[in-house]
């Protein structure tokens, strides 16, 4: 099924790939010079990296879309340009902090506006729970969802290619449900334009990697997720938990965790399960393989569950989901043996 203005998947994935990598790789001496990511309680890193790359990702998206809407307008596409205003004003605002790190208010403010953009222009007939919640309270508790999200994916951008592992099984699943027409065209736009930006980061942030995507990627990238997650729940609130659960579950029980310890949660730490595993002698590509190897199961369980809208299905689905993510975190913890 084609998506609007280029006639293949191939067409979309490929341009946002390249801009997305021959932007990183002119940016990289610059942000060599002043966006230096120094090795702190948090890294998995040794050694003072570049990073801001998702300046390069977020213009790959930026110009995939206007390249791909004018030519092929669709029902809905308008609804593009709130969430890819918004996903800027992340990028502008991670910069800064990835430049001179930002006090936590002025972050946390600048992503509650950001949230607040884009779940306040959804069409009225964008409903999770219609029914059951209100209009007003479905519309809060997505902002504040939207918001911890943004915060999940920031948190676990902290080893090569995690991010990429993350997002690339989410987009490609947001991708398939549009081609069975689950989702509308302009979000599979989005998650293959994505997908094809994280494709040309990939190049750079291969282990070791050359340079990092930084907040400047990781706030906006955790935004447009949230917005592609949101119209999947419209269909299928099962899919939506399935596609993010193994992001959603390490940095829950990680939070509740230090909670519980009386750990200062708001610093810098090396506690995710995913550094656990670096820490107890697990190798870099050991955890992002198996990362990216649960992020598929749980895509190809998501779409089931969405093409198949079956109550029972849902309840398997979600059931297999929750094991194969539970049996990751335990590999991981356990580190090597």
């Amino acid at each position: 099924m084609a998506l609007p203005g280029l006639q293949s998947w191939a067409a979309i994935i490929a341009v946002s790939a390249a801009v997305s990598a021959g932007a990183i790789l002119i940016l990289r001496p610059i942000l060599l010079r002043h966006l230096l990511a120094h090795p702190n309680d948090r890294s998995s890193h040794k050694t003072p990296t570049p990073q801001g790359a998702g300046l390069g990702v977020m213009l790959a998206l930026l110009v995939v879309c206007a390249l791909a809407v004018p030519l092929s307008p669709q029902p809905g596409t308008l609804t593009l340009f709130p969430v890819l205003a918004a996903a800027s004003f992340l990028t502008a605002l991670g910069a800064l902090d990835d430049a001179h790190a930002l006090p936590v208010s002025w972050r946390f403010i600048g992503q509650a506006l950001a949230a607040v953009a884009i779940v306040l222009t959804l069409p009225e007939d964008v409903r999770i729970l219609p029914g059951i919640l209100p209009l007003w309270l479905e519309r809060a508790l997505l902002v504040v969802g939207t918001v911890g999200f943004v915060n999940a994916v920031n948190f676990l951008d902290g080893l090569d290619w995690m991010t990429v592992a993350e997002v690339i099984p989410i987009t490609l699943a947001v991708a398939v449900l549009h081609a069975f027409g689950v989702v509308p065209a302009w979000i599979g736009l989005l998650a293959l334009a994505l997908f094809g930006a994280m494709l040309g980061f990939a190049i750079f942030n291969k282990h070791p990697a050359s340079i990092f995507l930084g907040d400047a990627g990781s706030l906006p990238v955790g935004l447009c997720l949230s917005l592609m997650l949101i119209y999947v729940a419209k269909v299928s609130v099962a899919a939506a938990v399935l596609l993010p659960l193994y992001m959603v579950a390490d940095t829950s029980i990680t939070l509740i965790r230090r909670v519980i310890n009386k750990e200062p949660f708001l610093s810098a730490h090396r506690s995710h399960y995913y550094q656990r595993a670096v820490t107890g002698g697990r190798s870099v590509p050991q955890v992002t393989t198996r990362i990216f190897l649960l992020g598929l199961v749980l895509a190809m369980l998501a779409i089931g569950v969405a093409l198949s809208q079956s109550l029972l299905s849902d309840f398997v689905a979600l059931a297999l989901g929750v094991f194969s993510t539970a049996a990751t975190l335990d590999w991981l913890v356990r580190g090597r043996r």
